[in-house]
């Protein structure tokens, strides 16, 4: 009896797999057959209801479309495309409520069954209700793997999914535009950034970006990419400095860059990530002054008007991790990737000393272009990146000053955090 079993288990694959070959030639016919020798030796059998089922549809027998395909769903109740299938006969029927409850029965087997979702979205389209219908292509794109990988089969209906939400959040922006451009005139012009992100977030077209520190995370404070000018009373004066820090810049610059150093410097045991590309290169390139809350005594007293310019900062004093101070080189055409730094119980600031055309800098939503001599005092806890598209360097000067929003009281207890995170990793 098992060697029965056995022998008809045998026919049955080999009779799938002529199938299959049948139908990728394109014999049609001949796959159909194939598939009802199979039926008829495994009468349960769901992938040949479902084969013949899809067969009959070609050839314009709804009835029996459905009927094979019923039974199918029958013998495997927990499979989406048989049901989605059935949407697709019942919409040939021009039965659109039945094939709207098949395409939901569908998704609730899998929310996140991606022919199911561009079928909900495309139902939802022929219905004249195209916002909606971009809300699902959206969902769609989401679960879709990366473009490169669409399936074949699918890739126009993916590529009319991109067009629809791109349509879509045109006309969104539009009215939104709209909707807030009296109101706007209202508001501060300093706050304006706060309401053209909050635009484009609710388009799509970014993301929120949140505060993100890799090692002493102060929750409630605001996420905010770039600090007003006012929060800091010494930059008036250290601005005051840029010649004389340049041309101190310049000079270590021109003694073939001794003391300069990669500022990414992993070693081999080490996860890269996203510094692959930077790890242990010359393309970014950082003279320290400050170095982890310790002064490079050395470089300091050979750049003695940037020593001194720092000192008029309410610089940042955490043990083992700030102060740092250093000159930056970022080399042609190279840029830093996206990161996060260590603490948002600190700030850092740029003051631009070599800036050629085509550099910019993004923190969170917001990009700036580098102006010499311009302070630019950012939260670098926020997701952030810098380019230089120019045939020459980019330096500034790059230092750690206390986020203002934090109390003096408030600062002795970065440091207690601190210190005990310290002295439990290092135990």
């Amino acid at each position: 009896m098992g060697g029965q079993v056995e022998q008809v288990n045998e026919q049955i694959a080999a009779l799938i797999a002529q199938a299959s070959t049948a139908a990728s030639a394109g014999q049609w016919q001949q796959a159909e057959r194939l598939w009802g020798q199979v039926h008829q030796l495994a009468p349960a059998h769901p992938h040949a209801l479902y084969s013949l089922g899809v067969h009959a549809h070609q050839r314009g027998d709804a009835v029996a479309a459905l009927e094979y395909l019923m039974a199918a769903r029958s013998s495997n109740p927990g499979d989406p495309m048989i049901v989605l299938t059935i949407a697709v006969v019942k919409q040939a029927q021009g039965d659109l409520d039945g094939q709207w409850q098949a395409i939901i029965a569908a998704l609730a087997l899998d929310a996140y069954f991606l022919p199911g979702l561009l079928a909900k979205a495309a139902f939802l389209e022929t219905r004249g209700r195209p916002h909606a219908a971009a809300g699902v292509y959206r969902d769609a794109l989401a679960v879709a793997p990366p473009e490169p990988q669409w399936p074949a089969v699918l890739r126009r209906k993916l590529l009319h999914a991109q067009q629809a939400v791109e349509q879509d959040t045109l006309e969104l922006e539009a009215r939104l535009r709209a909707a807030l451009e009296i109101p706007r005139t209202s508001v501060d012009a300093a706050l304006h950034g706060r309401w053209d992100e909050a635009a484009a977030i609710a388009c799509g077209r970014t993301r929120p970006f949140h505060s993100q520190s890799n090692r002493l995370h102060i929750p409630r404070l605001p996420a905010l990419p770039f600090h007003a000018e006012a929060a800091f009373p010494w930059i008036d004066e250290l601005q005051r400095h840029t010649d004389a820090i340049t041309h101190e810049l310049r000079a270590v610059m021109d003694e073939n860059t001794r003391g300069f150093a990669p500022y990414i410097a992993y070693a081999p045991d080490q996860p890269v990530n996203q510094w692959k590309d930077l790890n242990h290169s010359p393309a970014w390139s950082s003279y320290p002054l400050w170095a982890h809350g310790q002064p490079v005594e050395a470089h300091l007293q050979r750049c003695p008007a940037t020593a001194y310019a720092l000192s008029l900062v309410d610089a940042a004093q955490i043990d083992g991790v700030c102060p740092n101070a250093m000159f930056s080189v970022l080399a042609p055409h190279t840029t830093i990737p996206p990161h996060h730094g260590e603490t948002n119980a600190r700030l850092v600031a740029h003051l631009p000393l070599i800036v050629p055309e085509h550099c910019s800098f993004r923190v969170g939503y917001d990009w700036r272009r580098w102006e010499a001599g311009k302070v630019l005092v950012f939260d670098d806890s926020i997701e952030h990146e810098a380019r230089n598209d120019s045939a020459q360097v980019r330096a500034v000067l790059i230092f750690d000053v206390w986020n203002p929003l934090l109390t003096q009281e408030e600062r002795a207890m970065v440091n207690a955090m601190e210190a005990a995170i310290a002295a439990h990793r290092g135990g």
